[in-house]
């Protein structure tokens, strides 16, 4: 007898076998639910969880043609189709350590080998319900990105509830790393490690030297953490990009070469291999991680088109031309994605230049230009650097130069980009040139990002708030231009009064702001600021 009421549940049941299906939904029911669809496959299993949010699902792994069963789970939780309060509990007859290990890595609520039972079934429902309800006003709070709030409810739950204190202190601190608390996260961290040697908080303090360039310190923790826990994937992930910061390339791809052989059905693992090994110019193993990261990409939200942009630029180095093309046009064919056709585009360009078709070249140079300026693209960082290359490549200098401006502009802190953009400049016998344009670029972008804070500081809002709008349309993905078009909006509000159209044009600013650089402390500040200022 269950203990939990869950007949007001709504379940689906996936599996591609008819039997397994009806199985499942009749163990379901002798659990007490009552509200129970089916689905046969991934797009089926998609297109109902598009219509419905479900409180249960039960999915089984292998799902024949298409999507299996964990990606499947990676496509709901990065759309947002399931919820912190949903269950899903991922079956399977499978034993290797490569599935279990990369249904762990994806976080299913559990997952369970076949054959099951009802009893089975209804145990692991009830447990994790249990848990659902002691984290459901944490999860809402973060999922609302109200990261101050779920730091107190998880100071709160932390004074009574000992079975979740684990659990409740690694969420803590992912959550002032989240809001940019990094004293208050190192100390919680520090203070676990008094205890016990625990990966995620030895990592935890990785992290926290990472973000303030320690990059030595980080690396140590980040091998002990490994070295504790073997199946702990996060810390092989910020090992191998501390050692890239280190300058350590080969030690970086054996790290992302060790986690693969724990779980190597990971395409952006498998792409981050491809690339550290194209930069040290091994072709062969780029050529091979790229394709695994393709293949195991096929049917996947994670599928990136950096594998096949990779593979195209192995292939272009190769010697294969031919291939590198098609590739390219499989990448745009793939992905319904503006930059990737600038960059698909750009690539065959230099293709074309690598084997003296100049005319060709030029051809592509002109198409780029001409959708730059009908509007429609919008390119970004990496798809205005290879843009740049390619134009300077083919004498369209000025188009270059203004597209590596707006990189410029857009990340004036970013030292490593800025880098990038002078490795242009240099390859294009450019480099005094470039380094003054470099440098005048980052002073404009400063002048742009404090103006309205200072008309603000005068209290002139109305002109400070209009002087940071017009910041934030020429430099419409600069972080701290948008924490502080934010900044100033929250103090013309508390002054004038709520505006719902503007809280909410601080709100889009502030997640854009979060995702070009997250962590930010004045990211849960602001949203903290914007919140009170609804509800007054």
């Amino acid at each position: 007898m269950a203990t939990i009421n869950f007949a007001s549940h709504h379940c689906l049941v996936i599996d591609d076998f008819q039997g397994m299906r009806y199985l499942m939904r009749d163990m379901l029911r002798e659990c007490g639910a009552v509200h129970i669809e089916m689905a046969s496959n991934g797009k089926e299993a998609l297109q109902r969880l598009q219509e419905r949010r479900y409180d249960i699902v039960l999915c089984d792994y292998n799902l024949g043609q298409g999507k299996n069963g964990q990606q499947l789970l990676e496509e709901a939780k990065l759309r947002q189709l399931i919820g912190p309060a949903s269950t899903w509990i991922m079956i399977t007859a499978e034993k290797s350590s490569d599935w279990i290990m990369g249904a762990v890595e994806y976080q299913p609520d559990s997952y369970l080998l076949k054959p099951i039972t009802a009893d089975l079934l209804l145990s692991r429902l009830e447990k994790i319900a249990v848990r659902k309800q002691a984290f459901a006003e944490i999860a809402q709070a973060m999922s609302n990105k109200q990261y101050t709030r779920a730091i107190a409810l998880c100071d709160e739950r932390l004074a009574y509830d000992q079975v979740n204190a684990a659990e409740l202190q690694r969420l803590k601190g992912a959550l002032l790393l989240d809001a940019g608390e990094v004293e208050a996260a190192q100390k919680l961290y520090e203070a676990v490690l008094t205890k016990r040697e625990i990966a995620w908080a030895r990592t935890g303090l990785g992290r926290i030297c990472y973000q303030q360039g320690e990059y030595e310190a980080a690396r140590d923790h980040f091998q002990i953490s490994r070295e504790q826990a073997p199946g702990y994937l996060e810390a092989y992930d910020w090992l191998a990009r501390t050692l890239q910061k280190l300058g350590e390339a080969e030690q970086a791809e054996a790290t992302l070469s060790a986690a693969l052989k724990l779980s190597p059905n990971s395409p952006l693992r498998q792409k981050s291999l491809g690339e550290l090994a194209l930069q040290r110019g091994d072709l062969d193993a780029a050529d091979a991680a790229f394709r695994k990261s393709i293949a195991v990409g096929e049917h996947s939200i994670l599928k990136s088109a950096d594998a096949y942009l990779g593979l195209a630029r192995v292939c272009g180095k190769s010697g294969r031309s031919d291939e590198a093309l098609k590739v390219l046009k499989t990448a745009q064919h793939q992905f319904d994605d503006a930059n990737v056709t600038l960059r698909a585009k750009s690539a065959e360009g230099m293709i074309y230049t690598q084997e003296k078709q100049l005319s060709k070249a030029g051809a592509v140079a002109d198409e780029l230009k001409q959708l730059l300026l009908e509007g429609g693209a919008k390119p970004d960082s990496a798809a205005s650097l290879e843009m740049a290359e390619l134009m300077l490549a083919t004498g369209q200098r000025d188009q270059a130069v203004t597209l590596l401006k707006d990189v410029v502009r857009n990340n004036h802190e970013d030292n490593a980009l800025l880098g990038k953009v002078q490795a242009v400049f240099d390859g294009a016998n450019m480099k005094a040139e470039g380094s003054n344009l470099v440098e005048a670029c980052r002073r404009e972008a400063v002048e742009l990002m404090n103006s309205g804070v200072l008309l603000a500081r005068d209290g002139k809002l109305t002109e400070a708030l209009a002087a940071m709008r017009g910041a934030k349309e020429k430099l419409p993905a600069n972080a701290r231009v948008l924490f502080n078009f934010a900044f100033v909006a929250v103090m013309y509000l508390q002054q004038r009064g709520a505006d719902e159209a503007l809280i909410e044009e601080s709100r889009e600013a502030l997640r854009e702001a979060n995702r070009v650089s997250p962590g930010e402390k004045r990211f849960s500040q602001l949203m903290e600021a914007l919140n009170k200022l609804e509800q007054r």
